[in-house]
C-alpha cells in the first residue's frame, strides 16, 4: 500500500479540534499499563492533539506527529507534548526510543506496512502499539439514528474517500504484524445538544468534500430534521472503538 499524503481535514481542522469527542480516561490509565514504561509515547497522526493530551497525563514525554501543517496549528500547547509535522511513515523519531505508539482514527490513512515499519524501528523493546478507531455515532435507537444513518449512506456517500471502508470493516483489512494484546471494550461517550452533535458531523472528511463540490452544507438540512427528536436538552452521544494492541 502506497499512497501520497492527501489532507482531507485541512477546511474543517478548526472545527475538528472544537468539535471531536474525547476518548476515555480509562483507555489511556490501561495502555500506560501495557507499556513497558512511561517514558516517551508517539501520538501519531495527532490531529490536533486530542490523543496526545491524555497521553501526556501518564507520560513523561509526548511525540504528537501529523502530516496535516493545518491540524497541528489547532493543537493545544502542552508542557510534556511536542507537537512535529511528519508523515506517518518517516516520523523523524529515534530508533528504540519509544514505550508507545498510539493511532486514533488514522490508520486507513496511512501506507500501512510503511508505518509498521517505521513503529518497529523506533519501538523500545518490548514496547506496545496500539490502533483504534470508532463506529459510527449511536445516539439513539430510534428516528436520530436513523436520520443519521440516511445521510451517511445517501447524500455524503459519494464523498466519503474510499480509505472510509476500512473502518467500516474495523480494520480487519488491514495488517497488524505485532504480537497481539487482548484489549477490555472501551467507548466514547458525550453529553451533547444537537449543535453539538451538528458540528461534529461539519468534521466529517465526507462533508468537507460535499460543500467543496457542491457549495452547501449537507448537515444543515440534516439538523432541520433532527429538531423535533433531539429536544433542547444535551443526549447521549457514544462511539464504541475498535482497538487493537500488540507489542
Amino acid at each position: 500500500m502506497n499512497r501520497s499524503f492527501a489532507d482531507h481535514f485541512r477546511s474543517v481542522s478548526r472545527g475538528y479540534a472544537s468539535h471531536r469527542p474525547t476518548y476515555p480516561a480509562a483507555l489511556f490509565d490501561w495502555l500506560a499499563q501495557v507499556a513497558p514504561a512511561c517514558g516517551l509515547a508517539w501520538d501519531c497522526a495527532t490531529g490536533s492533539g486530542q490523543a496526545a493530551a491524555d497521553l501526556a497525563r501518564h507520560f513523561a514525554r509526548v511525540i504528537a506527529t501529523d502530516a496535516s501543517a493545518a491540524q497541528i496549528a489547532q493543537a493545544e500547547p502542552h508542557a510534556r507534548i511536542e507537537y512535529r509535522v511528519a508523515p506517518a511513515e518517516h516520523s523523524g523519531l529515534e530508533a528504540h526510543s519509544v514505550d508507545l505508539i498510539v493511532v486514533a482514527q488514522a490508520l486507513h490513512w496511512f501506507d500501512v506496512d510503511a508505518f509498521h515499519a517505521e513503529a518497529r524501528r523506533v519501538l523500545v523493546p518490548g514496547g506496545a502499539i496500539a490502533e483504534w478507531c470508532y463506529e459510527i455515532t449511536v445516539v439513539d435507537a430510534g428516528p436520530i439514528d436513523a436520520l443519521l444513518l440516511e445521510v451517511y449512506h445517501g447524500a455524503l456517500a459519494p464523498y466519503w474517500p474510499p480509505e472510509r471502508a476500512h473502518i467500516e470493516r474495523g480494520y480487519r483489512d488491514l495488517p497488524f504484524p505485532f504480537a497481539a494484546i487482548e484489549a477490555p471494550p472501551f467507548a466514547m461517550q458525550m453529553e451533547w445538544t444537537l449543535s453539538q452533535f451538528t458540528g461534529y458531523l461539519r468534521t466529517w472528511s465526507a462533508t468537507a468534500r460535499y460543500v467543496a463540490a457542491r457549495g452547501h452544507d449537507p448537515i444543515a438540512a440534516l439538523e432541520e430534521r433532527l429538531v423535533p427528536h433531539w429536544g433542547d436538552d444535551a443526549r447521549l452521544v457514544s462511539w464504541p472503538l475498535v482497538l487493537r494492541v500488540g507489542r
